[in-house]
């Protein structure tokens, strides 16, 4: 038993020694762009300038909400649409890190779904679709690039973007619970449960249509969605809910294409798996980060910038309006990865000189001024000692005193970033 006992503190103290948790976030938007192409509905009246106008409004929405997934609605189904938004909206002002993920169009039609990211942070990985009646579900499975990605250590998300079936009646409600039934029954089947997010324009009324209940109630819980909010009821049409609703942005249709009406719907959303949701791989919803952008809780039934919209700047607010009769809707993850001290090196050096007698002696090397805390442990667990101290950039000494008895201990020196490192101490 005491050899089992010190073989695991052995192998915990191996462990601090080599590595140390750090987390990250990463800023997800979801948009609607209302139809980001030249094959509009009849009805809807564009100029030779559309796309250039929509181009220019959201490159200002992108450079002031500057997110690391854009998942989008309403793109052409062809290429170009997909490429144009990269190079004209995304990539722009020195900025060339944006990439796109593959487009399907398996279900048809002139519009389709995608999802752009950030390939400084992420990276892409695979995808899977679902077809229905009315477009593709489409799925991309990213991989986030820690510091360890070369030794294969990465964590994995896997965002799923929709638009689902439009309209009010019965019928088209059916029509939205068998697409969402079709996604759970795909993910279901392929027995996966993990880091799913799931966002899209859903076209609900209320949380009691079927179609929400086949993501927030699924029969297989490890697979159901969760609402970051938790904002259920009749979201259409009622100012109980006017901070959360996204959709229109116009009280009044100016060329035939935006929905009219103000602001009165919920249709955008942004759900995540319970691994999600209880951050239990590595990826955790910032929940109270949720937000329609340009929301500020007093838009019911009215347009999104008129009168002013105190939440946004003007010209953001103006662009919202410009560019979709829909708000986006933005929600951040924490990224919890694991970092080698080799890669803690390069913020903060520290040499102890071993063995020890009544005091350690180490040698700080800081890149720039910081707090630092130490903590003594012995080999079971037990801490002893915590000092803390402030150091200048360069080269410091410190010299602290050490009255223990001879043995193995751990210090344990700890950043104001909550980053550290793990050395060993041997009393002779």
């Amino acid at each position: 038993m005491k050899k089992q006992k010190f073989l695991t503190l052995a192998f915990i103290a191996l462990f601090f020694y080599n590595s140390y948790s750090q987390v990250d976030t990463i800023k997800m938007m979801q948009y609607n762009l209302m139809y980001y192409t030249t094959a509009v509905p009849s009805g809807c009246t564009v100029t030779s300038s559309y796309l250039n106008d929509k181009d220019m409004n959201l490159k200002k929405i992108i450079k002031y909400v500057q997110p690391d997934i854009l998942s989008v609605n309403e793109i052409g189904s062809q290429s170009t649409y997909v490429d144009r938004i990269k190079n004209n909206a995304l990539n722009t002002d020195g900025v060339t890190y944006y990439q796109n993920c593959p487009l399907t169009n398996f279900s048809g039609g002139s519009i389709a779904n995608m999802v752009y990211y950030d390939s400084r942070k992420l990276g892409y990985h695979s995808f899977f679709y679902v077809t229905t009646s009315v477009r593709d579900i489409n799925a991309y499975k990213m991989y986030y690039k820690t510091p360890q990605l070369a030794n294969g250590d990465t964590i994995f998300i896997t965002f799923i973007v929709t638009h689902l079936k439009a309209g009010s009646s019965d019928a088209e409600a059916i029509v939205r619970g068998q697409q969402t039934q079709a996604l759970m029954t795909k993910l279901e089947q392929m027995g996966a449960a993990s880091n799913y997010v799931f966002s899209g324009d859903f076209n609900l009324y209320s949380s009691s249509e079927i179609a929400y209940q086949n993501l927030i109630n699924y029969s297989n819980t490890l697979y159901r969605f969760y609402d970051p909010i938790n904002q259920s009821g009749n979201w259409n049409n009622s100012s109980q809910f006017a901070n959360i609703h996204t959709q229109s942005t116009h009280t009044s249709s100016d060329n035939g294409c935006f929905s009219t009406g103000g602001m009165d719907d919920r249709f955008d959303f942004i759900l995540v798996s319970p691994y999600i949701y209880y951050g239990s791989k590595k990826v955790r919803s910032i929940n109270d980060s949720y937000m329609a952008l340009g929301q500020d809780g007093q838009r019911f039934n009215g347009s999104i910038n008129n009168p002013t919209n105190t939440s946004v700047p003007d010209s953001i607010a103006n662009a919202l309006y410009n560019l979709s009769d829909h708000l986006p809707v933005i929600l951040q993850f924490a990224i919890d990865y694991t970092v080698s001290v080799q890669d803690f090196a390069s913020v903060i050096q520290v040499n102890v000189n071993n063995p020890v007698q009544d005091q350690i002696s180490m040698e700080i090397q800081l890149d720039q001024p910081d707090q630092l805390t130490f903590e003594i442990y012995s080999l079971s667990g037990q801490l002893l000692e915590k000092t803390t101290n402030y150091f200048e950039s360069g080269s410091s000494r410190w010299n602290q005193k050490f009255e223990y008895p001879p043995s193995l201990y751990l210090l344990k020196i700890q950043n104001s970033k909550n980053q550290y490192v793990v050395k060993k101490i041997v009393k002779s």
